[in-house]
This record gives C-alpha cells, structure tokens and sequence, in this order.
C-alpha cells in the first residue's frame, strides 16, 4: 500500500477559531503544484482521509478540483493538530483495510503528521513537514520512507 501523508497548504491567521483558518493563495498555489507532482501516483487512489480543519478540508478540495479526483473521502475528527498519533494509525489503516484500498491520502496538520509518521515507520524520527510538504510510505510487510518533499522542492 502507498501512502501520502500530506500537510494542510499555507493558511492564514485571519480567523476567529484554530479550525476556521483559511488557505492563502499562495497555499493553494503551492497545494495544487504538489497534486500536479504526484498526479500519475494520485490517480492511483483509492482513499483520502482528511481533518475536519478548514484548511485541510480546502487543500483537499483544491487538489481534487486540480486533479479531477474520484475517489472515496471520509473526514476524521482524529486527523486534528493534537490527536494521539497511534490512534490516529490505528484509524488510517483499518479505514484503508475496509476500503481495501491500495493508495491513501491523508491531508492533516504539524505536530501529528511527524509523529504519525514515526508510527508508520519503525525506526524513524518525527519529522517536520513544510505546509503542503508530504511523506510517499510504502508499506509492504514494513513501512518505509520514498520521499519527504515539500512545494519548494
């Protein structure tokens, strides 16, 4: 199974909650120039599982707006900043098992996706993901690291 655990784009200040904050333009821009990287693979998909934030809700639209995706989404209240990262891994791969799903795509935020990210992968460290950054795992009969990559790469 591939998956791509991909930061929420860029998003503004200007809001009245934490999970009202909306994309700028340039995390939109930024959102979509990573579809258009993975496009080929992320036509592959089978799921997406995306946070309930606005901003994640935002760059999962403009990917799929950028991509012309079909494809099963569920938003997950566990996907949120300050979720417990084993959970969260336990939720994500029972969602893929369900689907029976080959290719996932998860759009949440910092500091979950590192430490998801070390769940996934035995041996690895969390990481920092750029806003729109996202981490390629493999997982065979073990997870491993493809790439970290973010807009600027």
């Amino acid at each position: 199974m591939d998956i791509y655990l991909m930061r929420h784009g860029e998003a503004s200040y200007a809001a009245p909650t934490d999970p009202q904050r909306p994309l700028t333009e340039r995390g939109i821009a930024e959102s979509v120039a990573m579809a258009k990287h993975y496009g080929d693979a992320w036509h592959q998909l089978d799921l997406v599982l995306v946070s309930p934030y606005l901003r994640a809700q935002q760059t999962w639209q403009a990917i799929e707006q950028a991509l012309g995706l079909k494809v099963k989404v569920e938003t997950l209240e566990e996907l949120v900043p300050e979720s417990d990262p084993a959970l969260a891994r336990d939720l994500l791969l029972a969602s893929a098992e369900v689907a029976g799903a080959r290719g996932v795509l998860v759009v949440a935020h910092m500091p979950l996706l590192g430490y998801l990210l070390a769940e996934l992968v035995s041996g690895s460290e969390p990481a920092m993901f750029m806003t729109s950054g996202v981490a390629h795992i493999r997982s065979e009969q073990r997870a491993d690291l493809i790439e970290l990559r973010g807009p600027t790469h």
